[in-house]
C-alpha cells in the first residue's frame, strides 16, 4: 500500500523550539512504524538543522523556522527552512569541522551529522534570504502499512 501524508510547522527560532521540532518529526514519522534506531537518527538530523538554523541563519536575531514533512510510501522527507542570513558557500560550510563561530565551541559538524543520519541531503541557500535544508531517510522497519 502506498501510504502518503504531509505536516508543517513554522515556530520562533529559540533554541527552546529545537526539542519542540525533534518531538514533532518524532510523532509524524512514527506512522511509518520505524525502529528506535531510525527515530533517533531522524531527531539527530532535525535538531542539526533547526540548531543551523537558529545559531546561523538568524544569529543575534528572531525569526520563523518552517518545518515541513511528507511520507511517500516508505520515504519521509524533511526540509527545515529560514528566512536568515543565508549561506554564501554551501560547500565550504558542508566541510566537516567548518564553523562560522569557533568562539562558541561549535564542532563544525552539523552537515557531517545530518548526512550521517539520512540517505540524502539537500542544501539550497541565497544570501539574504535564507537556507532550505532537505533530507530523506527510507524507514525500513513495519512492511506495509
Amino acid at each position: 500500500m502506498n501510504h502518503q501524508n504531509e505536516m508543517q510547522t513554522t515556530f520562533l527560532s529559540v533554541a527552546e523550539n529545537e526539542s519542540f521540532a525533534r518531538v514533532v518529526i518524532a510523532a509524524f514519522a512514527v506512522q511509518l512504524s520505524p525502529t528506535v534506531s531510525e527515530i533517533a537518527d531522524i531527531k539527530t538530523a532535525v535538531s542539526e538543522a533547526v540548531t543551523n538554523a537558529i545559531v546561523h541563519g538568524y544569529e543575534d536575531s528572531r525569526g520563523m523556522v518552517s518545518l515541513r514533512a511528507s511520507i511517500d510510501d516508505r520515504w519521509l522527507t524533511v526540509e527545515v527552512q529560514d528566512e536568515g542570513k543565508g549561506i554564501p558557500n554551501i560547500e565550504k560550510a558542508m566541510e566537516p569541522f567548518f564553523t562560522t563561530h569557533p568562539e562558541q565551541e561549535r564542532s563544525g559538524m552539523g552537515f557531517a551529522v545530518m548526512q550521517t543520519f539520512m540517505d540524502d541531503l539537500q542544501v539550497d541557500s541565497v544570501p539574504g534570504q535564507g537556507t532550505t535544508v532537505r533530507m530523506r531517510k527510507r524507514i525500513h522497519a513495519g512492511g506495509a502499512l
